[in-house]
């Protein structure tokens, strides 16, 4: 057994300096000016490894950071009108005023008026690039390495998805509600929504498709387990989730749950999934600075090739995309770490599984690439584990996070999926660990 006399090494054996941990803890001075201004948190897009595939462009990226406005934007509900007719509706709500209209039926109509809030700052996210949306988000398509990808499929995250209401003093509470304002500044909630009135004589109401929302357990560390997934309404009451996505029969009020978004609180906007990080669980995160310095000590590590000897290397970060000649690639079923080799191939398995030159089990064969978004990671440890079927290499706990979370998939139903590359997650556990060579020498 030619195995035992090769020397094999995990990433976790190597030594971390102690330079590694105080980069990472070190909120990333260049982002920190001294007068800079209130950061209220980062929404970011599950399924990008750091930026869009054709790079980011004004409100169309894969984050987007929530700074506190130079003059509050915020609104809340006054005066409530029931109007007769639709065109009476219209008539009540004027363009200068942000109003949401319910459609009771032909013969009624409710306009709820919203007036200035002083105390409060908004942000409006969806599909629409009109202005009133500040940050524009499309439908992640898995694995999918350019936008012309997604342009074919017919979206179904709606024009005005979801407003974020942030509180513009300490501790600065972010609130998640259901449908934004458009242009006109108003939001219409037609015959067939879900709606309803509420015990206080308010109106209330969900949108065609929903926004889920999960708040993880314990935060967003590395002891976090999943939440509940809960539908959240127009104003922002929170509910069990429907039947189906867009069912008009709405779930059963939550009493004790709220729309206070926390430190990994999961956003779905059917078609794409967002991640929320409050300024305070981002200054803990690994900084894009301690991903490079950790690729760069497995590198220096200079793991081989088992088979070719070859000394191989995770390329930078910029080039992710491009499988790199002395790319690592990984036997899943296994976990044995070579460089790429035609050896074992299974002509008959349509050449997607190969034998492991190390231990003969059989499995996929892929490319290793690093996890870049530091903010999907919940710990700073060594990127020792993979995702499986994706290859995407993170830290250990980290892959277990992710891989026990059930994300909103289609209309009804959920699946784990790599948060780097949006994949559904494939066998036992859904991720892998890593065994490397060391060098011979």
């Amino acid at each position: 057994n030619n195995e035992k006399s090769v020397p094999q090494l995990l990433i976790s054996d190597l030594k971390f300096e102690k330079s590694l941990a105080k980069l990472m803890f070190s909120p990333d001075q260049e982002n920190h000016p001294s007068k800079a201004p209130v950061k209220y948190g980062e929404l970011i897009v599950l399924g990008y490894n750091g930026s869009l595939p054709n790079g980011d462009r004004g409100r169309r990226k894969s984050r987007f950071a929530l700074f506190k406005r130079p003059k509050a934007n915020g609104v809340k509900p006054s005066t409530v009108h029931i109007a007769c007719t639709p065109q009476a509706a219209k008539a009540i709500s004027n363009k200068d005023q942000h109003s949401i209209s319910y459609t009771l039926s032909r013969a009624q109509t409710v306009v709820v008026e919203y007036t200035h809030d002083s105390n409060t700052d908004m942000f409006q996210i969806g599909r629409s690039t009109e202005s009133p949306i500040d940050f524009v988000v499309t439908d992640t398509v898995p694995g999918s390495q350019s936008n012309s990808d997604t342009q074919s499929v017919q979206s179904t995250i709606s024009r005005f998805a979801c407003r974020i209401i942030c509180e513009r003093n300490p501790p600065f509470t972010a609130r998640i509600y259901a449908a934004g304002f458009d242009s006109s500044k108003n939001i219409f909630l037609g015959e067939k929504a879900a709606k309803w009135k509420t015990s206080d004589g308010q109106m209330d109401g969900l949108t065609t498709n929903g926004v889920l929302v999960m708040h993880p357990r314990n935060g967003f560390t590395e002891d976090s387990k999943p939440g509940l997934w809960r539908e959240i309404s127009v104003c922002g009451n929170v509910f069990s989730l429907r039947e189906t996505r867009s069912s008009q029969q709405r779930g059963k009020m939550v009493e004790n749950e709220t729309n206070q978004l926390q430190d990994g609180s999961l956003i779905d906007l059917c078609g794409a999934t967002l991640l929320w990080r409050t300024a305070e669980g981002l200054a803990r995160t690994p900084t894009v600075k301690h991903l490079e310095a950790l690729r760069q000590e497995i590198n220096a590590a200079r793991p081989q090739c088992p088979v070719g000897f070859n000394t191989l290397a995770f390329p930078s970060m910029k080039r992710k995309d491009v499988v790199d000649e002395k790319q690592p690639w990984v036997y899943l079923n296994c976990g044995h770490v070579h460089g790429y080799h035609n050896w074992g191939n299974k002509e008959e398995r349509d050449g997607k599984d190969r034998e492991c030159p190390m231990c003969r089990s059989v499995g996929p064969y892929v490319p290793l690439w690093l996890g870049c978004e530091a903010g999907f990671y919940v710990d700073a440890g060594p990127p020792t584990h993979a995702f499986s079927p994706c290859g995407h290499v993170c830290s250990e706990k980290t892959t277990a996070y992710w891989s026990q979370i059930p994300l909103p998939h289609g209309t009804h139903t959920f699946h784990a999926a790599c948060p780097f590359c949006a994949h559904q997650l494939a066998g036992e556990q859904g991720y892998i660990r890593l065994i490397f060579q060391g060098p011979l020498d």
